[in-house]
């Protein structure tokens, strides 16, 4: 029997939501680190954006309403209050890219760095309200956690990196990766955080209390299995949503 493809975990660094839902996750799952594939998502600009069609993947990613922006603004006020987490907003600018810091990251992990980048750019953004994005701002992060600042935000011109970025622009399009957090273990799909209960459990399920990855077996079961068909094969057939990401 072939082994399946190790769960997933999707996560911005823009979103509030991403953030909490990762610390709740290696809080409850300790072997999350070693145990998941993380995968980084932003909206990339126009040069990785074409590369991406090229390969004949897309963006999923919807601007969001304004009804929907202030919802969520009080609702992550409250989220964040429920799991005791200090909160700063940061006020991004309009338009802002996010290659930097994802690059980084990108960049970070080929040196077994990435947990610590992570760590250091979600207290900047989330605890002090810090643009991450900004150059300055970014290389003074990685700089006070041990990296190297200068070297980290050099990735966003690295051609290697840069075509790794496309390859994970294009997993989220293979996993229809339109908001986050989103899971992935095997034809499961989970979105949000408040789906993290249901993939905690998978993955208790699937690895037990134990780092062995290689004694798991696939559960293949499609969860879209007894439905009718025009509710799959027809957008809008059952329910018509508003224009909007989770942000």
């Amino acid at each position: 029997m072939s082994m399946r493809r190790r769960p997933r975990l999707y996560f911005s660094l823009r979103s509030p939501y991403s953030w909490m839902a990762v610390d709740q996750l290696e809080r409850r799952f300790p072997l999350a680190t070693e145990l998941i594939d993380y995968y980084p998502f932003w909206e990339p600009e126009q040069r990785l954006l074409q590369a991406l069609r090229d390969r004949g993947a897309e963006v999923l990613y919807s601007p969001m309403s304004k009804a929907k922006h202030l919802y969520m603004l009080g609702d992550v006020k409250r989220t964040a209050a429920r799991f005791g987490y200090p909160l700063a907003w940061p006020v991004d600018q309009l338009g802002q890219e996010w290659e930097l810091p994802h690059l980084a990251w990108l960049a970070a992990r080929r040196r077994g760095e990435e947990l610590v980048l992570y760590r250091a750019l979600v207290e900047a953004r989330w605890h002090r309200g810090e643009r991450i994005y900004d150059e300055d701002i970014f290389i003074r992060t990685a700089d006070a956690a041990g990296l190297d600042g200068a070297a980290l935000r050099a990735a966003e011109f690295d051609p290697d990196i840069r075509a790794e970025a496309v390859e994970v622009l294009e997993a989220a399009w293979e996993d229809d990766v339109f908001g986050f957090p989103y899971f992935r273990i095997g034809r499961e799909r989970l979105w949000g955080l408040d789906r993290l209960d249901e993939f905690v459990t998978a993955l208790e399920t699937e690895f037990g209390k134990v780092s062995n990855p290689e004694a798991a077996l696939a559960v293949e079961t499609d969860p879209l299995d007894g439905l009718p068909t025009q509710l799959s094969s027809q957008i809008g057939a059952y329910d018509w949503d508003t224009a909007g990401g989770c942000g």
